[in-house]
Formats: structure tokens, sequence, C-alpha cells
């Protein structure tokens, strides 16, 4: 028999009714990320915190102090002494390491005409090294009176100390120190060119030159080393060592045709041009004392002083005359002698050939004879009255002039005292 009240199972297995669940406020993912978050923060403010202690002991402890000058340690020193160095650095003397301003010193040595770079590294504790790199300079330059080197870009730098090193440059003139340094540099531009063409195929003969003028652009102009006398050499704007030659092969050649050789043209390819300068080099104002003997001891040859009559007391800084200037004017004064001889012969009445007619007194000849005139010795001797009031005569003035038939010779000690033909 059956049941009719028990109700029967369903197939499917679901629940027929709903159990509550009780759940967190956050889900689980959430709260999984804000753990590792609050870890995280708090690392960092265990860090910072002690960054913080790191700075306050770094920043008060007497162990980051520069004590002295020994805690900093300079190198690439030649031409630049320690003491212009520390008077960049010096200030940083007793101040924390930490606080010293590299970029800013770097600049400021930067600035010390002899220094091309810097560099300027902290190292803990308390040590500073500074890397200087020089500048190389590949001439004299000659601004106002006194003398300075130069380096390929246009920089000035004072002299090094006395014998503590030498150059063998010329002296470049046309420099001035007030210009920008942008003119500078193109004229530097201009002597790298003809260094480097007068040295082309070793010829080297940028060692020879004294000076070199580049006060104009179109018209490079040098001074070689010569000890018969300087000369003043125009090589134009290009081919400087063809010109250069060209004036080598020729200098002696055109001392012995010329009384003095002053200057030479060579910027026209066909046609030289000696003695153009009809007045001469113009003379700058003479070099100091003190910057003449400094140049001297740097290796600056004498040549150059001397062209720009210097001054001083000083033995090594005068101006020594030239063997061929003395043997010139020897020459002059021997030849100025013997007019002087030939003509005390003329007016004491030389003795005259057959072929030369004798001058007749002025008294013997005619008054009225329009053609005697010319040939005159001397004209009517004039009356003077003394303070006495007694009236003399002054001698007769006799001359040397005499007249010569045509066609005829006059007598060699004549001909000898001839200026003219």
């Amino acid at each position: 028999m059956l049941d009719l009240d028990v109700e029967q199972e369903s197939p499917f297995l679901r629940g027929q009714k709903r159990v509550s669940v009780r759940r967190g406020s956050l889900p689980k993912k959430a709260a999984t990320g804000l753990t590792w978050g609050l870890l995280a923060l708090g690392v960092v403010f265990v860090c910072g915190t002690a960054v913080a202690a790191l700075y306050h002991y770094g920043e008060h402890s007497w162990r980051f102090r520069i004590e002295s000058s020994d805690n900093i340690e300079i190198t690439g020193l030649q031409n630049v002494t320690r003491f212009q160095i520390m008077e960049v650095m010096g200030g940083d003397i007793g101040r924390n390491i930490f606080f010293v301003p590299l970029a800013e010193r770097k600049q400021t040595l930067e600035k010390i005409p002899w220094v091309e770079s810097a560099s300027v590294m902290r190292f803990v504790p308390n040590h500073l090294r500074i890397e200087i790199h020089e500048r190389t300079p590949v001439a004299f330059a000659r601004v106002g009176s006194k003398i300075l080197l130069i380096d390929s870009v246009g920089t000035l730098m004072d002299l090094p100390a006395a014998g503590k090193k030498k150059f063998s440059f010329p002296v470049i003139l046309g420099m001035n120190s007030g210009e920008p340094p942008s003119t500078r540099a193109a004229r530097m531009k201009i002597y790298n060119d003809l260094v480097s063409q007068l040295d082309a195929g070793g010829a080297h003969y940028s060692q020879e030159l004294s000076e070199v003028d580049l006060s104009d652009g179109e018209d490079v102009r040098v001074f070689p080393s010569d000890p018969q006398g300087e000369v003043l050499v125009h090589l134009g704007s290009g081919n400087y060592l063809e010109r250069y030659k060209v004036y080598v092969s020729h200098v002696r050649e055109w001392r012995q045709q010329f009384d003095k050789l002053e200057s030479v043209d060579l910027r026209y390819d066909r046609q030289i041009i000696v003695n153009p300068d009809l007045q001469g080099t113009a003379k700058q104002a003479p070099v100091s004392r003190v910057s003449a003997k400094a140049a001297l001891a740097a290796g600056m040859k004498p040549a150059a002083l001397i062209t720009h009559e210097v001054a001083p007391k000083s033995s090594a800084a005068m101006p020594v005359k030239a063997p061929a200037e003395v043997a010139a004017k020897k020459k002059t004064a021997k030849k100025a002698h013997h007019k002087a001889e030939v003509k005390a012969k003329l007016v004491a009445g030389p003795p005259l050939n057959k072929n030369v007619a004798k001058v007749s007194p002025p008294a013997a000849q005619p008054a009225a004879a329009p053609s005697a005139a010319p040939q005159g010795a001397s004209a009517q001797t004039p009356s003077m009255q003394n303070t006495s009031g007694q009236t003399t005569t002054s001698a007769p003035a006799t001359t040397g002039t005499v007249a010569v038939k045509p066609g005829s010779k006059p007598s060699p000690a004549i001909a000898k005292g001839e200026d003219h033909p």
C-alpha cells in the first residue's frame, strides 16, 4: 500500500532554500594589495628616515670638511701655477665637501687664459681632485707694449716664469686685446695656413720668420731673420710657399743690385716690386723692459725687438746694429770724404790738361761781353765799410768751375769729382 502523503523526490539536485553567508567589507584581492602597499610605505619611510639621518650626519660631521689645501689634488699643471688654482678653490677650504659647487668651479677655472679645459671631482670623505688641460701656444703676439703668447684659436696668454720653458716662435703683429675673440680667431686661421704651407714637404721655412704681420688679411707680410738686414716681404693672401721661395732664391741678387733692400712685394704672379714701401715700415711703440726681458727668456728672437726699437737700458733688450748697416755707413762716410777732397782740389785750382780752357779772372774780361757771364768764376767784388769808417775790399772768390771744349775729355781729377754725366 502506498502512502499518498509522502512527496516524491525531485530528479534534480538543487537546493530548495538559499542559505545566507556572512562576507567581509573588502574583497580578498583588494585586501592583499592594500597590505603590500602598507608594507612598501613602511619600507620607504624607514629608508627616508635613514637617508635623512645620513644627510644630517654628512652635513654636520667634521669628517666631510675640507681641512686644508692638502685635501685638494691638482694635476696637469705646466704653465698654470698652483697659486692661480687656489685663488679659485681657496674659498672652499673649511667647507663641507657636499656643498662645493663643482660646475661653478669648473667654469671659473676655465676662465684662466692658460686653461683650455678643467674637471673638478669629489671624493668622500673630504678630498677634491682637479685635472687641468692647458692650451698649446703657437706664436708670440705683440699687443701694445707687451709680448704675449697666443694659441691656434687666438687666446692670449701671459709668458711663463723666466727660464721655465722656451719657445721658438715668430712674433705676430696686428693683434689687439680689445678686439673680439672671433677676430683674433680669423687671423690665427690665416697664420696656421701660412705656417702649414711654409713647412710643407719638410721645408721648415716658418722657423726663419722673425715677425708676421696679420693686420691686413689680404696681404700677409713677413720679416725673415737675416743678419744682413731685415726685409719686409709681401706674400698676399695665398701661394705663400711659392712666393717665399722666390724671395729666398733672389735675395742675394737684389742686395747686390740695390744699395739698400727694405721690402719686396711678391703678391703679383708675373711682377716683382723691390722697395715698394718708400717710407719704410711703421715703427710701433717700444716694448716695455720687463716684457722684453721675459720674452727673451722665453726664446723670442732678438730681431723682433730690434724692429720695434726697444728702449730699455737692459743689455738683452737693446737693439744691435747689423754688420751690413755698419758697412753701409762706413761706405757712405768714405764716399762723402772723397767728394770733399775732390771739391777742395777743384777750389784750389787743379791742373788742367790741354783740352780744358782756363777761366779768365773777372777783371780781365770785357764788361760788355754777354757770353762771358756763364763762364765767370765770380761776380764783382763788393765794397764793405767797417765800423771805423774805412772801406775794405773783400778778396775775390775763386771757384772750380771750368769750361770744357766740345768733344774733349776733362782731366781725371775733374772726371772723378763729377756727380752727373
